[in-house]
């Protein structure tokens, strides 16, 4: 029996469901029920119908679904695939800026783990920060842990202070304003599109900024016939697959998410064969992490 159906046969044994993240592999997407951003997988994995959840992705993307779903079963195909920024947050500096704003509204994008979700007020996407943030009554904002995500949210919302910390994606934050002029030069005729998660320079350069789900959308209503993609390459494939009347070109060949690069169909017949990788959360951690994810979906609507 080849992979693809001892896996389908499995899920269906198991009443498991698996999600994919748009970084992981192409023969890993195949695998998937769901494919899709961190906001679009964090709303599928609290809605579904299932026992397990085998979910490709990095482990803060676990951790939440283990949150939002204490009765399933939350297994990684790779338990050290992880994402830097997402402990790129100083707690001292949270109580420091609690204690000084009486108003204060943490916003902590979803790329966090799940203890620091426990300091938050809201999580947020790339997808939904701007929305959130706008409908928030709070004026005065600390946004973590992405400091260029946080300044392109201040830059879209007026009238509140939004305080940045000083977190980034080491891919993203790798992309740089001549990497982007290079590429327009070479390539005239093509849109630069590019995530909230690059730097201020960059950013300045892009014909269109948004998330994952946003770029992948924006190609499909636009009349544009080449594209200059400003994220992870996983995307790029993406794009690609979806749209093959199109030309894409990749920024960069270095942008890569490490870790999800090793997340292997093998990895995902194992876990869902042994039921290994579980992802657990305590009780405390859970109740106290719940709130700010539940916002999001709620103020996202």
């Amino acid at each position: 029996m080849c992979i693809y159906n001892e896996i389908k046969k499995l899920k269906e044994e198991k009443n498991a469901v698996i999600l994919a993240h748009y970084y992981v592999s192409d023969e890993v997407q195949e695998l998937a029920d769901y494919i899709g951003d961190s906001f679009y997988l964090s709303k599928i994995a609290n809605d579904i119908d299932a026992k397990i959840i085998v979910f490709c992705g990095v482990s803060f993307m676990g951790e939440s679904a283990a949150i939002m779903n204490p009765d399933k079963k939350v297994l990684m195909p790779d338990l050290k695939a992880d994402c830097a920024m997402a402990h790129m947050v100083n707690l001292n500096k949270i109580n420091e800026m609690k204690e000084k704003y009486d108003d204060l509204a943490v916003v902590c994008y979803i790329n966090s783990t799940a203890e620091i979700k426990t300091y938050s007020d809201v999580c947020v996407t790339s997808a939904n920060a701007v929305k959130i943030v706008k409908n928030l009554p709070n004026k005065n904002i600390f946004f973590i842990p992405d400091g260029n995500l946080g300044r392109y949210v201040a830059e879209q919302v007026s009238g509140k202070n939004i305080i940045l910390n000083d977190g980034y994606c080491p891919i993203h934050a790798a992309m740089t304003k001549s990497d982007v002029k290079k590429s327009k030069a070479e390539h005239p005729n093509a849109k630069f599109l590019v995530h909230p998660e690059c730097t201020k320079d960059v950013l300045d350069e892009a014909d269109y900024i948004g998330s994952t789900s946003g770029i992948i959308n924006f190609v499909k209503q636009d009349n544009c016939k080449e594209y200059i993609i400003g994220t992870e390459l996983g995307v790029f494939y993406e794009l690609k697959k979806q749209n093959p009347e199109k030309i894409f070109y990749a920024l960069s060949p270095e942008l890569v998410c490490a870790d999800m690069k090793f997340i292997t169909p093998e990895k995902v017949l194992d876990v869902l064969k042994k039921e290994t990788n579980q992802i657990t959360v305590t009780e405390e951690v859970r109740n106290k992490a719940m709130a700010p994810l539940k916002n999001m979906l709620m103020l996202a609507k």
